[in-house]
């Protein structure tokens, strides 16, 4: 568990201070960023995997229909995350990313309970319950529906649950979950050299360095959440992940200068409320069945 702990902060924190790394590349559609995110992360964890000598356990893979469509369907998901993530952070909605892991420890709960037979204890319910009223009046505030918010809690909340359903070492399954799209990515770096608008290839050669280090910032805090996934309830894995979104709330209030009203502020406090009431619980449960 502790370690479990230890690898959920350190991904959640390289997450939250990822929009000042995609905001580099503010002039290169996010389309054309996913797709070299997902050739350079697949290079990345190649070189891994064989430095590793477990190149045996992807042929196993390869040959287990099921263990296959687990992690085919993880690796469209977290595609789908990824696209929407830095569409958002290039187009000045940090806030709403924020909002939407925010949203994610809610389905996580949901998820959990439901897929997984998971049970709160009633501190934990309190703490869900606070959260929830807490993302009402941020949605309610934010005046309209937030699709980009919603969009990356579901993709993200799935995610967790099919990386939580599938027995797998994280490099391996991280190169599997790359392997799925590499295709898609390759096929459009075709389809952009077509029609002539590719846009990465032009960039001066230290941006271009930059953007091949994707693959390495892609995939480092996706190992770390895989092992903490290992180790961890979903729904306890969910309530930790309120750094990272915390982390994307004061870099787009300080740093992209976007507007936050005194009501999202507020709805904010109470979600951080909810992490403590959530913390201070899972404690307490902990101990009294130890004591049991």
């Amino acid at each position: 568990m502790n370690n479990g702990l230890v690898n959920a902060i350190i991904a959640y924190i390289m997450w939250g201070v990822l929009p000042l790394y995609w905001k580099l590349f503010n002039d290169v559609p996010a389309g054309e960023i996913l797709s070299h995110r997902v050739v350079w992360s697949f290079v990345f964890m190649g070189i891994l995997v064989a430095v590793q000598r477990r190149w045996g356990d992807m042929k196993r893979i390869a040959a287990n229909r099921s263990q296959l469509l687990s992690l085919a369907t993880s690796g469209l998901l977290i595609a789908v995350n990824w696209l929407i993530f830095i569409w958002a952070v290039n187009n000045g909605h940090v806030v709403e990313t924020s909002l939407g892991y925010y949203l994610n420890p809610l389905l996580n709960v949901l998820l959990a309970v439901v897929f997984l037979h998971e049970k709160p204890n009633r501190g934990q319910w309190l703490a869900i319950a606070i959260a929830g009223a807490a993302v009402l009046i941020i949605a309610i505030d934010y005046g309209r529906f937030p699709w980009v918010a919603i969009s990356l809690a579901a993709s993200f909340g799935l995610y967790g649950l099919a990386k939580k359903k599938t027995v797998q070492d994280a490099s391996v399954g991280l190169l599997s979950e790359t392997a799925v799209v590499l295709p898609i990515a390759l096929g459009y770096w075709i389809y952009l050299a077509v029609v002539g608008e590719s846009t990465a290839w032009t960039l001066s050669s230290s941006m271009f360095i930059g953007l091949l280090l994707s693959g390495v910032v892609t995939a480092l805090p996706l190992l770390f959440f895989a092992r903490a996934a290992a180790r961890m309830s979903l729904s306890t894995l969910g309530f930790v992940q309120y750094i990272g979104p915390t982390i994307m709330l004061f870099l787009s209030i300080f740093v992209f200068k976007e507007s936050v009203s005194p009501v999202l502020l507020v709805g904010f406090a109470l979600i951080w409320t909810s992490l403590i009431v959530y913390a201070i619980s899972s404690v307490r449960g902990t101990k009294l069945a130890k004591a049991n």
